[in-house]
């Protein structure tokens, strides 16, 4: 599999998961023994069910979220990737009731892809400008 073919798998994945929610797909790109890395879990995650958790969780909070992609480098195994989201805040956050506000966040993701599927994958998340945006007292935002 060449470079040019991780991206596109990772594009597709970022389009018809977290931007249209589609579960279903899933196992057509996430390796069953996927791991997920990321600062905000306890520990590794494993499975293609970790990754359904926190697509669910996401999805509810910001149910009409998309998903824009920057940056994308395929180097060996590995994609590395910048992103952008925007959408509205309708479900609840750990400590951060739904506010009805639009919000827009950043991340920066690397997937290790294995027979073209996603096997592991380490991130980070613009937590806190998320929270300011949404927080008390950050008031209603308006569209740019």
């Amino acid at each position: 599999m060449g470079s040019d073919e991780r991206k596109a798998l990772v594009r597709r994945f970022v389009e018809e998961v977290w931007s249209d929610g589609n579960l279903d797909t899933l196992a057509e790109f996430v390796a069953p023994d996927f791991t997920d890395h990321t600062p905000e879990q306890p520990g590794s995650v494993e499975g293609i069910e970790a990754i359904k958790r926190l697509v669910r969780r996401c999805r509810d909070a910001f149910p009409d979220a998309r998903f824009t992609i920057h940056d994308m480098i395929a180097e060996r195994d590995r994609v590395a990737w910048r992103w952008t989201a925007r959408g509205t805040h309708e479900g609840n956050l750990p400590g951060l009731p739904a506010t009805g506000r639009q919000a827009t966040t950043t991340g920066i993701e690397i997937y290790r892809i294995a027979g073209m599927r996603i096997a592991e994958r380490w991130g980070v998340r613009d937590r806190h400008g998320l929270a300011r945006q949404l927080g008390p007292g950050s008031g209603p935002r308006s569209e740019p």
